[in-house]
């Protein structure tokens, strides 16, 4: 039995296509790709890429099987959803596998990953048969009058390595159950992913004899496939997640064809623990926040707003937590590493340049920041923490790396202040047993941001809640 036996089992080859329609798979003419496993720097698999031709081949059965799709009852449309919900579930334990070995995550995450995809699928079959509009009352006599929601047509989604199958999930299984159809393109450092998901929704679309191109999947460059994508009226709906300036970039051409756009973009995820903060659940929350996936979640925990009477308190606390983890790096496989490699020699990068910028900008790293030895990658770095100000120009950036800010703060409302002053919004936190202050952070008055928790730390989401950002997220 083979460590990575997990590849077999989801019927992943040596050289795989990167365009599926369904159960169709289509041969690609774009270039030929490598996954590259960043827990030991070996080549997985080789993928070969979609064109602009192999595109309009995908696009024009998409709208061709949108026509069929729409037609059919929503809640039928909800038992396919059901049921791929179920394949999923039994290859759960070798999805988990392929997340962690692709994209670095420890396998803990990539089950957890794998369970966000179960759980949207169950939340999308109840809504299947909740698709309400209104009836209202007419002022014209012998009149009625009501709104219903139509699909859109084609939905296009466009992923993160960091989360290379959930996001997906989200936008597709909704998707799925109010009539549209999708094109997904995923993150070229994450192919192997989509390739195996593609292959398990296949399977249940052939059981079912379901038509041809209501699930596609597009792998290719950025240049040639996510441009197309972005820019195509056929289009009407962009869902795309990454960088804010990503963000920028698909909202601007999208908005000039006048499409829609959802976008996930940075955070930049701030805790605020108070003077009356129960430092005994506040340091296990900031930790697994800020070091969890290795530092590459949007919801990272980024930076620590500490009162100032409890400062060093929190600080030392912080530095004796993160020294315990000095065993646990490792192999995300293994279950006793709790922190696996970064994606790439591009984020290591980042993560340095980072720091360098800390130390020029005037503050001081009280703790790790270097690339760890002895690993099979270079891609393993000891996590960072470090001692700045906040209006500086590193900590408004959001560094998708496992580096966390401590900063000072007076009072309660210096404090949100501080946490507010970024240009990103996604998700915040603050620890206290102070009641007001908690109503305080969650009123309209408090945190700007699309997630604020209490008493519980930055990262994460539920599925049946909302998830998004605002400003610059």
């Amino acid at each position: 039995m083979s460590k990575l036996d997990f590849l077999k089992n989801l019927g992943l080859e040596k050289q795989n296509s990167g365009v599926s329609t369904g159960t169709e798979w289509l041969t690609g003419n774009g270039s030929l790709i490598e996954s590259v496993s960043p827990a030991d720097g070996s080549v997985i698999a080789h993928v070969r890429n979609a064109n602009r031709e192999d595109y309009e081949t995908v696009i024009s059965l998409a709208q061709d099987s949108f026509q069929e799709w729409r037609k059919i009852p929503a809640p039928q449309r909800g038992e396919i959803v059901r049921q791929i919900g179920n394949a999923v579930r039994e290859a759960k334990d070798d999805l988990g596998k392929l997340v962690s070995w692709e994209m670095g995550k420890i396998y803990q995450e990539g089950l957890g990953e794998v369970q966000e995809m179960i759980d949207i699928c169950d939340f999308a079959v109840g809504l299947s048969r909740q698709l309400y509009g209104f009836t209202m009352q007419s002022e014209r006599p012998g009149h009625r009058m009501y709104d219903q929601y139509h699909p859109l047509g084609i939905v296009g989604i466009i992923t993160a390595f960091n989360f290379p199958v959930a996001v997906w999930s989200w936008n597709s299984m909704i998707a799925a159950v109010c009539g549209d159809v999708s094109i997904w393109k995923p993150s070229p450092k994450t192919p192997l992913c989509s390739i195996a998901l593609q292959r398990i929704i296949g399977m249940v679309m052939r059981e079912n004899k379901m038509p041809e191109g209501v699930f596609n999947l597009v792998i290719g460059t950025n240049e040639e496939i996510a441009e197309t994508l972005v820019n195509d009226t056929r289009v009407p709906l962009i869902s795309a997640t990454g960088s804010t300036n990503m963000g920028r970039k698909v909202s601007a051409k999208v908005a000039s064809r006048l499409g829609r756009s959802i976008l996930e973009l940075g955070g930049n995820n701030a805790i605020i623990i108070t003077e009356s903060a129960d430092l005994k659940i506040a340091i296990p929350g900031i930790v697994f926040g800020s070091v969890g996936t290795c530092g590459q979640r949007c919801t990272t925990t980024r930076r620590i707003i500490i009162h100032d009477s409890i400062y060093d308190d929190v600080k030392n606390q912080l530095v004796q937590a993160y020294s315990q983890l000095e065993n646990r790096v490792g192999d995300p496989l293994d279950s006793d590493t709790l922190i696996g490699p970064m994606i790439d020699e591009v984020a290591v990068k980042t993560f340095r340049n980072a720091l360098k910028a800390i130390r020029e900008q005037g503050g001081e790293i009280i703790y790790g920041g270097d690339i760890l030895d002895g690993y099979p990658s270079e891609l393993y770095v000891r996590p960072a923490l470090a001692e700045v100000e906040n209006h500086w120009p590193i900590v408004q950036e959001e560094t998708f790396a496992p580096l966390l800010y401590l900063i000072r703060y007076q009072d309660f409302d210096e404090a949100l202040r501080l946490q507010n002053d970024v240009p990103q919004g996604l998700s915040s936190a603050v620890f206290t047993r102070d009641f007001q202050e908690s109503e305080k952070f969650l009123s309209h008055e408090g945190s700007d941001c699309g997630l604020a928790n209490v008493n519980i730390g930055t990262s994460g989401a539920e599925i049946g809640g909302a998830f998004g950002g605002e400003k610059d997220t």
